[in-house]
């Protein structure tokens, strides 16, 4: 078969197995994996709450031993390091559940520990978790004052200053701590035998004098602020206690989630808990039952999923299919835009209280989260909605106009758009003790930004915009001295990369401009020699692994459809991707790929969209046959 015949062949059987995965209600899900601290802590919540499911916790224990590796640990991602987290908490998680310590896999699970730094080594979040259950003190744990709730927008550390998700999980966990709660546990079900001579003193300990730096400080403040604490005299306790609980009711959705997410959904829970709301209250209840939609029961055991993301699958799902050469008018695509409008968000979230003039119009990542639209979701969602034909065109209009007004109204000072919010950029937040995993801001992104670009272009914003104008400044400031762009949401430099030159190219930049070949030599440069391109999470940590990795599926079809944006389809090079997809293309009509190509916060938490391997290299084949024959 010749090479025009294989690529319309692959392309006809992706297109077919991406239709067999359509839901009847017309949108597109898969797993979203993520590593072993979310399920883990599904069963210290159990715990915590007295709603211990023994045959739920048989099916998560049988779970994380399946993933545990032979050198006894669990990684943040396939191939990845030991995570001492996660291999601390699935350890914690184990033995609560009932595993003896004596057992071969947790004998394993403590060498890995022991030889990864201990107790010592664990981030906030698993000192908290060993602090409820006793094997630590209170003490060693940074504070978050739920006070913080009282300070007013404005104010430097104000919880408008933090990004939506850190928002969502630190309001609620701030009413928990401030009970500090402690859920003594049977004999034989602590962990004490991971402490070690080098555990004696875990907590923050600064490098210097109280203004040396702003890590110094706030280690100093959170010092005073534990001194201070231990008087029985809190004049704005109570008033801040009431304020955060009610901040929570307020911020669960009608259907029960809290901001989509698993720490806002189980510190929620806890602080209801915690606050004496009992089990049979409908806010519980309903609470629960979001957490149980998260949940998924595969033969090897049963996992807690950090997040879903339908509305994000089926955008880009449907854009897949568009960009194959289907019909825009096809009836999976008219189910698909139906069912997207259907989900569109048309009241006020946190994003109004930096943006109170803005109407919403915007879209969720997930299936209830109405108060924190994402700039993201929504522009790959418009640029869906401009291609479909609808009957109701001027329903679609009405919607899609309304979001790009949202979606507009979004855009930074700097030019660029975030994730979900507007000029979330105070850098002094990553420096308070609570945020060692460094993700307290969403600020704007080179990969996001590029996503909306694309988007003005297919809805008639030309190049002397001032809008567009200021977006490209944003994205030519973020280009790296190598070509390439960092990527916040995808792994990595080969993501940002791809989306960034996508936007330029789409709103008419010159592409034979020098930075942009200096992005092509890049890809060019990191082609692996299967013909297909990967890249390590590990990049986020030392840059110089920069486009380094596995070839995957879904990273060689970012990579061809960068180059196809550079002007170079005709390249050898790209069409050695072209054929490294071909080749790995299943019987089935999808692809395969361990890697984890999703990121969630770069350096500590990593995903595996399973979508990706699946729309990705469609959406890839069609421009790049789209680019060749027209």
């Amino acid at each position: 078969m010749n090479f025009d015949k294989r690529l319309d062949s692959a392309i006809h059987k992706s297109r077919d197995f991406l239709l067999s995965r359509q839901t009847e209600e017309g949108y597109w899900v898969d797993e979203l994996e993520s590593n072993a601290t979310i399920t883990a802590e599904l069963i210290f919540f159990m715990h915590f709450t007295e709603t211990v499911n023994l045959e739920k916790q048989k099916k998560i224990t049988a779970y994380l031993l399946h993933t545990q590796r032979e050198d006894g640990s669990w990684p943040l991602y396939f191939g990845g390091p030991c995570d001492i987290n996660s291999t601390v908490e699935s350890y914690m998680a184990l033995k609560l559940a009932g595993i003896p310590e004596s057992y071969p896999e947790m004998i394993r699970a403590r060498e890995a520990i022991f030889a990864n730094g201990g107790i010592k080594s664990t981030r906030v979040f698993t000192k908290i978790f060993l602090a409820m259950f006793g094997q630590i003190s209170w003490e060693v744990c940074p504070t978050v004052p739920v006070e913080i709730i009282l300070l007013k927008n404005g104010f430097p550390l104000n919880i408008y200053e933090m990004s939506s998700w850190s928002r969502g999980t630190v309001v609620p966990l701030s009413i928990v701590i401030s009970h500090k709660p402690v859920c003594y546990l049977p004999e034989g079900r602590g962990v004490k035998e991971l402490f070690t001579s080098d555990d004696r003193k875990l907590d923050f300990e600064p490098d210097g004098s109280i203004f040396s730096s702003w890590r110094n400080f706030f280690i100093y403040l959170d010092k005073l602020i534990k001194f201070v604490g231990k008087s029985p005299w809190k004049p704005f306790r109570k008033i801040a206690l009431k304020r955060a609980l009610r901040w929570v009711i307020e911020h669960q959705e009608e259907q029960g989630d809290f901001a989509g997410i698993q720490p806002a959904m189980l510190n929620s829970l806890l602080a209801y808990h915690y606050e004496g709301i009992p089990k049979n209250d409908p806010k519980w209840i309903k609470g629960w039952e979001a957490v149980e939609r998260f949940i998924i029961d595969k033969r090897e055991g049963t996992l807690l999923q950090a997040c879903v993301s339908p509305l994000w699958d089926t955008a880009i799902a449907a854009n897949a299919l568009c960009e194959s050469g289907m019909p825009t008018d096809h009836p999976a695509l008219v189910k698909a835009a139906e069912w997207i409008l259907s989900k569109q968000v048309v009241k006020e979230g946190d994003w109004a209280i930096k943006n109170p003039q803005a109407e919403p119009g915007g879209w969720p990542f997930e299936f209830y989260n109405e108060l924190y639209p994402d700039c993201d979701d929504t522009a790959e969602i418009l640029i869906f909605l401009n291609r479909v034909k609808l009957s109701d065109s001027y329903h679609k209009l009405k919607e899609s106009e309304r979001a790009t007004s949202w979606l507009l109204s979004m855009q930074c000072q700097s030019g660029g758009w975030a994730a979900f919010d507007v000029d979330n950029e105070k850098e002094i937040l990553n420096q308070v003790p609570f945020a060692d995993h460094g993700a307290m801001l969403d600020p704007p992104t080179a990969d996001v930004s590029g996503r909306v670009l694309w988007l003005l272009s297919q809805i008639g914003f030309k190049k002397d915009h001032s809008r567009v104008k200021k977006v490209i400044s944003f994205l030519k400031g973020k280009q790296e001295s190598d070509g390439s762009w960092w990527g916040r949401w995808g792994v990595n430099y080969i993501y940002g990369s791809w989306l960034a030159l996508t936007g330029l190219a789409s709103i008419g930049e010159d592409m034979s401009q020098s930075y942009v070949r200096r992005a092509m030599k890049w890809f060019e440069d990191h082609q692996n020699e299967d013909g297909g391109w990967g890249e390590t999470c590990e990049s986020y940590k030392t840059p110089s692994l920069a486009g380094n990795g596995t070839s995957t599926a879904s990273q060689t079809a970012w990579a061809v459809m960068a180059m196809i944006a550079g002007g170079e389809e005709k390249n050898l090079i790209v069409k050695r991707g072209i054929e490294f997809l071909l080749n790995r293309q299943k019987l089935y009509g999808s692809w395969y790929e361990d890697e984890f190509t999703g990121t969630g916060f770069p350096i500590h938490f990593f995903i595996k969209y399973h979508m990706y391997q699946h729309f990705f290299p469609l959406m890839a084949l069609g421009k790049y046959r789209s680019s060749l024959r027209y």
